[in-house]
Protein backbone atom coordinates (compact mmCIF):
# COMPACT_ATOMS: atom_id res chain seq x y z
CA UNK A 1 0.00 0.00 0.00
CA UNK A 2 3.14 2.20 0.40
CA UNK A 3 3.95 2.01 -2.78
CA UNK A 4 0.74 3.14 -4.38
CA UNK A 5 1.06 6.91 -2.53
CA UNK A 6 4.06 6.37 -4.14
CA UNK A 7 3.44 6.33 -7.30
CA UNK A 8 0.35 8.04 -6.97
CA UNK A 9 2.33 11.38 -6.03
CA UNK A 10 4.57 10.73 -8.72
CA UNK A 11 1.81 10.37 -11.16
CA UNK A 12 0.22 13.40 -9.60
CA UNK A 13 3.69 15.22 -10.17
CA UNK A 14 3.84 14.54 -13.96
CA UNK A 15 0.75 15.21 -15.17
CA UNK A 16 0.61 18.40 -12.80
CA UNK A 17 4.49 19.73 -14.29
CA UNK A 18 3.25 18.58 -17.70
CA UNK A 19 0.11 21.00 -17.23
CA UNK A 20 1.55 23.75 -15.28
CA UNK A 21 5.01 24.29 -17.62
CA UNK A 22 4.07 25.93 -20.50
CA UNK A 23 2.04 28.43 -18.50
CA UNK A 24 4.82 28.97 -16.34
CA UNK A 25 7.62 29.64 -19.43
CA UNK A 26 5.69 30.46 -21.85
CA UNK A 27 4.25 33.98 -20.12
CA UNK A 28 4.45 36.10 -23.90
CA UNK A 29 3.23 35.22 -26.66
CA UNK A 30 5.19 33.40 -29.00
CA UNK A 31 6.22 35.12 -31.83
CA UNK A 32 8.21 32.69 -33.99
CA UNK A 33 6.48 31.41 -36.89
CA UNK A 34 7.77 28.30 -36.96
CA UNK A 35 7.15 27.12 -33.61
CA UNK A 36 3.75 28.49 -34.02
CA UNK A 37 3.22 26.52 -36.62
CA UNK A 38 4.41 23.52 -35.57
CA UNK A 39 1.88 23.67 -32.24
CA UNK A 40 -0.60 24.41 -34.80
CA UNK A 41 -0.09 21.08 -36.84
CA UNK A 42 0.53 18.76 -33.26
CA UNK A 43 -3.22 17.75 -32.92
CA UNK A 44 -3.70 16.93 -36.58
CA UNK A 45 -0.48 15.02 -36.54
CA UNK A 46 -1.29 12.73 -33.04
CA UNK A 47 -5.14 12.65 -34.49
CA UNK A 48 -3.62 11.19 -37.66
CA UNK A 49 -1.23 8.66 -36.20
CA UNK A 50 -3.81 7.63 -33.40
CA UNK A 51 -6.41 6.62 -35.97
CA UNK A 52 -4.73 5.92 -39.17
CA UNK A 53 -3.42 2.63 -38.29
CA UNK A 54 -6.55 1.51 -36.95
CA UNK A 55 -8.73 2.14 -39.56
CA UNK A 56 -7.77 -0.43 -41.71
CA UNK A 57 -8.24 -3.24 -39.01
CA UNK A 58 -11.93 -1.77 -38.15
CA UNK A 59 -13.68 -3.92 -40.25
CA UNK A 60 -11.89 -7.06 -39.59
CA UNK A 61 -10.95 -7.14 -43.12
CA UNK A 62 -7.85 -5.14 -44.54
CA UNK A 63 -9.64 -5.18 -47.87
CA UNK A 64 -12.47 -3.92 -47.25
CA UNK A 65 -11.07 -0.96 -44.63
CA UNK A 66 -8.70 -0.25 -47.56
CA UNK A 67 -11.49 0.62 -50.08
CA UNK A 68 -13.72 2.79 -47.92
CA UNK A 69 -9.84 4.35 -46.71
CA UNK A 70 -9.34 5.08 -50.56
CA UNK A 71 -13.19 6.66 -51.00
CA UNK A 72 -12.64 8.91 -47.66
CA UNK A 73 -8.73 10.18 -48.83
CA UNK A 74 -10.59 11.00 -52.41
CA UNK A 75 -13.60 12.92 -50.99
CA UNK A 76 -11.80 14.86 -48.39
CA UNK A 77 -9.44 15.62 -51.23
CA UNK A 78 -11.85 16.80 -53.07
CA UNK A 79 -13.22 19.43 -50.23
CA UNK A 80 -15.96 16.90 -49.35
CA UNK A 81 -17.60 17.77 -45.51
CA UNK A 82 -16.25 15.46 -43.03
CA UNK A 83 -19.85 13.84 -42.41
CA UNK A 84 -20.30 13.00 -46.14
CA UNK A 85 -16.76 11.95 -45.98
CA UNK A 86 -17.78 9.47 -42.99
CA UNK A 87 -20.59 8.27 -44.49
CA UNK A 88 -19.58 7.28 -48.02
CA UNK A 89 -16.20 5.43 -46.54
CA UNK A 90 -18.84 3.41 -44.29
CA UNK A 91 -21.00 2.83 -46.91
CA UNK A 92 -17.87 1.89 -49.31
CA UNK A 93 -16.24 -0.47 -46.46
CA UNK A 94 -20.09 -2.02 -45.82
CA UNK A 95 -20.77 -2.72 -49.82
CA UNK A 96 -17.01 -4.33 -50.16
CA UNK A 97 -17.57 -7.13 -46.96
CA UNK A 98 -20.81 -7.84 -48.99
CA UNK A 99 -18.73 -8.88 -52.21
CA UNK A 100 -17.22 -12.35 -52.30
CA UNK A 101 -13.65 -12.60 -51.70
Amino acid sequence: MKNFWIYLLVMFAVTYMVRVLPFLIFRKKIENRFVRSFLAYIPYTVLGAMTFPTVFYATGSVITASAGVIVALILAYRGKGLFEVAVFASLTAFLMSLLPF
